[in-house]
């Protein structure tokens, strides 16, 4: 009983003894104040505009009015990149955790930052870094105290993680996990076109470029509309700096990133969607049996490396409890000993931390030629690529960083880790992968398609040039089909016309939708009544996804409900399984609403504080929407369309340029104005214009202020 009493009294004292902290010394960071010269313009819309005589100026302010706006969603990076998730949020953070340190993700970054970093994005990681902990010096009681100071090397070190995600890791990982044994990865063609936003962040984006030769007034249009959640360490932030040094770029940046994404300046705008070519391989082990920690490689035993794994995970509290996993690595990179076997893990950006390198070259690049030699670094892992500028220039590019594989094997298979022959540490040229420049058609266009229909038929890439084991996607999404049909056959396209094509809101006759609809209106048993008026409905629609539309409620619903057939080359849903879902879609409006045809504004709804506006659009149309039922009968819009950005340069080189978001500048406090005063615009499909020149700024000025002496 004395016993028992001990280990109970000592167990509570170690966890409340870990989970005590002492204040750092990184107040010190106050000092900060005076090594950076950084003015931050809050526009009417609350856009900060951060000038500074050098880029590190800059990157100061940027973090600094960042902060300001969305501290949490940026510590919730860094926290994730030090796999200390669980140690802030609990047991859902374990898994995460585990696997950012059995990656060595941090360790990676110590050993690379040095020598792989240029000596300005050095500088411009730790500007930012600093940044931070100046905002938190001030600020402390709005901050995790422990996560700080922040160096260069964390802000890298999720900027690389951020990374990982785009081109299915995690995806590969979780299947890994999994209890069923893997027989293959098959990475093509397997996309989730219309996602489960509850699980996974849709799978989604548009960007377009039009030359002249296409439109009425000789002018260069540009699209950069990317669909990610609207909350979240992944929803896009505004921003636009100006540097005395060549570091001007209005666009956006996800929480954490030092540099910007996606964005324009007066002379280039890029974009990228998201693409998932084949960049990670996993082997199983032949493990000895006389020696669990040894596998076979060319016809010898080799010694798996082992560590020990940390976690450290909130109990209730602030009370917390560490716990210790092994790891394992091998010349293929991190192992995962599961049921079914043992293996290892190897994708194309593994120890490589120079992403935030090449979006800094692209950032600052001027003209073509720049933006194509950042390009040539090839670090940024994945990501469709669409670009236009000033000269009237528009390209395409498949980006991805390829691994040279060894021919004889199936890499969409589970390989064998056996032998040499598998191993590769090599990587394709930009010269080698699948782009477009200047096309005859007048147009470029990328909605997380196949790579093979980037144009005007005739001039995309051939197919046939590109290896099998790069994994390129061939499958359409709704949104290419649309995108293809508006601009093949557009000509003297205006802008207003070119804006109107973003915000397209039809389903293609040859979209997997339609498909799914027609297979429900011809086979759905109608003898129930209800089933009967719905089928109706839905014989009815007209394929549009606008707010007034009555069809397209009891539609989309649906469509919801059937959400996991939209796998591409999956099986349609069968007769039971349609009639099922049409029952319960109809079942929720007939509680609610009392009737089946109802307008889809009235049921679809951009809410956020006291803003509630109806939202058109769906899952993979061009006005992309993805929403999720509440308690009230609502949809409320999740993800899709977030940050857009309008670009037109005229026949002489003038830019004008247009954004929008669905909510607005500030995700943290609730009562701003700028919590949510774009939300009226996001739902009625209009933007607001982008001040780029300071003069501009100044006009529609709501507050100017250097970090430290806001009010």
């Amino acid at each position: 009983m004395e016993l028992s009493k001990y280990l109970v009294t000592t167990f509570f004292m170690v966890v409340l003894f870990t989970s005590c902290t002492t204040v750092p010394s990184w107040k010190e960071a106050s000092v900060l104040s005076g090594k950076y010269d950084t003015t931050i313009y809050r526009d009417s819309w609350g856009v900060p505009h951060i000038y500074g005589k050098t880029d590190a100026d800059v990157a100061f302010g940027l973090a600094y009015a960042h902060a300001e706006d969305d501290l949490k969603n940026i510590e919730l990076s860094i926290m994730g990149a030090r796999g200390k998730m669980a140690k802030y949020n609990g047991m859902e953070g374990v898994g995460f955790d585990f696997l950012v340190k059995l990656f060595r993700l941090v360790e990676t970054v110590e050993e690379k930052y040095d020598q792989d970093l240029s000596v300005s994005v050095r500088k411009v990681c730790e500007a930012y870094a600093e940044g931070m902990n100046y905002y938190v010096s001030l600020y402390p009681d709005r901050a995790t105290l422990e996560l700080y100071p922040l160096s260069g090397k964390d802000i890298v070190a999720g900027f690389s993680l951020k990374s990982t995600f785009f081109f299915g890791l995690d995806d590969v990982m979780r299947r890994l996990m999994s209890n069923k044994k893997p027989e293959a990865f098959v990475k093509t063609d397997q996309e989730i076109i219309f996602s489960d936003i509850i699980g996974d962040s849709p799978i989604g984006s548009n960007g377009f470029a039009i030359s002249p030769e296409k439109t009425a007034d000789s002018s260069t249009f540009f699209m950069s509309n990317s669909h990610q959640p609207w909350n979240g360490p992944l929803a896009w932030y505004e921003a636009h700096v100006h540097s005395e040094e060549g570091w001007e770029v209005s666009g956006a940046l996800f929480p954490g990133m030092p540099v910007f994404g996606v964005g324009h300046d007066k002379n280039k705008a890029w974009t990228h969607t998201v693409n998932r070519p084949d960049l990670i391989d996993i082997y199983e082990l032949e493990i000895n049996p006389k020696n669990k920690y040894q596998y076979k490689f060319d016809g010898r035993w080799m010694d798996l490396e082992k560590f020990s794994i940390p976690i450290q995970v909130k109990i209730w509290g602030g009370l917390k409890w560490t716990f210790r996993r092994e790891g394992l690595w091998s010349i293929h990179g991190p192992v995962l000993r599961r049921p079914f076997g043992t293996y290892a893990i190897r994708y194309s950006n593994l120890k490589d931390i120079r992403a935030v390198d090449q979006w800094y070259k692209i950032n600052k690049a001027k003209n073509l030629e720049m933006f194509q030699d950042a390009m040539e670094m090839i670090a940024i892992p994945s990501l469709n690529t669409v670009y236009a500028d000033r000269e009237a220039n528009i390209y395409y590019i498949y980006n991805g960083r390829f691994p040279e594989r060894n021919e004889a094997f199936n890499w969409q298979q589970v390989i064998p880790g056996d032998t040499s022959a598998v191993v590769w540490d090599r990587f394709l040229p930009l010269s080698k992968l699948p782009q477009v420049l200047n096309p005859e058609s007048g147009f470029v266009q990328n909605c997380n398609h196949t790579p093979f229909m980037s144009t005007g038929n005739g001039e995309n890439p051939d197919s046939s040039v590109f290896s099998q084991t790069m994994g390129i996607e061939t499958h359409k999404t709704n949104r290419s089909m649309r995108a293809q049909e508006i601009f093949t056959n557009a000509s003297s396209l205006t802008f207003d016309e070119f804006l109107a094509a973003k915000y397209d809101l039809y389903y293609s006759e040859d979209s997997r939708q339609v498909k799914i609809k027609n297979k429900i209106v011809d086979e759905v048993d109608i003898s129930d009544p209800i089933l009967r008026d719905a089928v109706k409905l839905m014989k009815s629609w007209d394929h549009r996804m606008n707010i007034e539309n009555r069809q397209a409620t009891i539609v989309i619903i649906t469509l919801y409900e059937l959400r996991k057939y939209f796998k591409i080359g999956s099986e349609l849903p069968n007769k039971k399984v349609m009639e099922n879902a049409v029952k319960n879609a109809a079942d929720f409006l007939i509680e609610f609403y009392g009737q089946l045809d109802v307008e889809l504004g009235q049921v679809q709804r951009l809410i956020r504080g006291d803003a509630d506006y109806p939202l058109a659009g769906g899952p993979d149309i061009l006005r992309a929407i993805y929403s999720t039922a509440n308690k009230k009968g609502k949809f409320i819009g999740q993800a899709g369309d977030s940050y857009i950005l309008a670009v037109k340069w005229d026949k002489y080189g003038e830019m004008k340029s247009y954004s929008g978001h669905p909510f607005g500048s500030v995700t943290q406090d609730t009562t701003s104005s700028h919590y949510n005063d774009q939300s009226q615009l996001f739902s009625k499909h209009a933007l607001k214009t982008v001040w780029f020149d300071l003069e501009d700024i100044k006009a529609n000025l709501e507050q100017m202020y250097e970090p430290g002496e806001e009010k």
